[in-house]
């Protein structure tokens, strides 16, 4: 379905809903990019010690899958967006406020780290499960390309706009900007009226069950299970690149906060080619085999970057280049995998599932972020990132080997019988 002619343009409360994602997601690029900047900026921090910032960031997809996916799943769902929302604000804010009185510190970051990235992924696994239920199954592949169109704009404005406020207002200070655009996201999401489906309180069962049930139903669909694999390289191997991304770009490569702002940001021009390309892929190729081009694509794409000379205009050509190729096709295996998730499990146990996706992740990304951080100080940053990069391609071939995968064509338009 076209990105601009759909049915969901006249749907009050989904544009409320895609609004308040848009600014929420505006405002958490710049905290992306933001963190490790304050830490390398204003705190002057050693390559290990971004590594631990790296792990404490994705250690919360562990910590929230681990103990939340039963609670989202027998909770309003709308509530707990906008208590996430509200949690994020309050934490940024703390930054600024402790630079002001000169009392910020390494520790002081990596706590706001840690909360923000909780709020942020309670927020995501919520919003993953609430979606069907406010949109219908028949038209989530078609609003998770409006909602990624979105956030390829954030991609764009914010990094852009952090590398500016970093440079203009330093480093700590641009986080209060943070602050503002999850309270408008709060904001917007109080004023969605479509009920929800009663939350089922009484059948809860707490976190090791709600685990339980969560890795269950993802293992026992076999389409699942192969994503959830995917998943699990992809934490794990991106765990190393982000840990290290900022420092190449700004120390390796010579590129100062606003160039790199702008660089990355080009990465949302590709996002947004990418959030309009997933459907005609999907058609093109079949949905599997879309999600297994995507990622090859997007890790080719991104190795670009090692490849950067040291001069400033060939840096600068190299890191816009990989931002661009990179989201492009990395957004269609993301949408389309999401997409699959809500069609083909019961909407009962999208909160668990997604709570065993986050933990995977989590898992994942915190020995990458720990391992890559480690390395980067032994091997180099280069050749760390290098390793990282091919090792994201393990997940698509692994999707390619699994006929699972391999032969969905098209969405499944299954209703899934309720699995609680």
């Amino acid at each position: 379905m076209p990105l601009f002619a759909s049915p969901l343009w006249r749907e009050r409360d989904f544009l409320r809903l895609w609004v308040a994602q848009s600014v929420s997601d505006f405002g958490s690029r710049i905290t992306r990019e933001g963190l490790p900047i304050v830490a390398v900026v204003a705190l002057a921090a050693a390559p290990g010690q971004l590594g631990g910032l790296a792990a404490l960031t994705t250690a919360a997809g562990l910590v929230i899958g681990l103990t939340m996916g039963d609670y989202i799943d027998h909770a309003s769902r709308r509530r707990l967006l906008i208590l996430s929302d509200l949690i994020r604000a309050a934490v940024l804010i703390s930054i600024p406020l402790a630079a002001w009185f000169g009392a910020l510190t390494m520790p002081h970051v990596y706590a706001v780290a840690a909360l923000v990235a909780a709020a942020s992924v309670l927020f995501a696994i919520a919003d993953h499960a609430y979606l069907p239920s406010l949109v219908g199954k028949p038209l989530v592949l078609d609003a998770n390309a409006k909602i990624s169109a979105s956030e390829s704009v954030a991609e764009m404005g914010g990094p852009a706009l952090a590398g500016l406020l970093f440079q203009v207002l330093t480093a700590p200070f641009a986080i209060a900007v943070n602050a503002l655009t999850y309270l408008v996201s709060a904001a917007f999401l109080a004023d969605i009226r479509t009920p929800e489906p009663p939350p089922q309180a009484h059948r809860r069962r707490g976190w090791w069950n709600g685990l339980v049930t969560g890795a269950t139903a993802a293992w026992r669909e076999p389409r699942v299970r192969t994503l959830l694999v995917m998943t699990a390289t992809g934490g794990l191997f991106g765990g190393f690149f982000s840990a290290l991304y900022i420092a190449f770009v700004l120390r390796d490569l010579g590129l100062g906060t606003a160039l790199m702002g702008l660089g990355i940001a080009a990465g949302g021009v590709g996002a947004m080619i990418g959030s309009v390309l997933v459907q005609p892929m999907a058609r093109w190729l079949g949905v599997g085999p879309a999600i297994v081009v995507g990622g090859v694509l997007s890790a080719l794409g991104t190795m670009l970057l090692l490849f950067a000379p040291h001069d400033r205009a060939g840096a600068m050509t190299a890191l816009v280049v990989s931002q661009v190729l990179g989201d492009a096709f990395g957004v269609v295996p993301l949408i389309l995998a999401a997409s699959l998730r809500q069609s083909v499990l019961p909407g009962n146990v999208l909160g668990r599932v997604g709570a065993t996706f986050g933990a995977v992740s989590g898992a994942g990304a915190v020995v990458g972020a720990l391992a890559g951080g480690w390395l980067g100080g032994a091997l180099g940053m280069r050749t760390t990132l290098f390793i990282a990069i091919a090792g994201l391609m393990i997940g698509p071939f692994y999707g390619l080997l699994t006929p699972a995968l391999r032969r969905v064509r098209q969405m499944p338009a299954e209703t899934p019988e309720p699995a609680d």
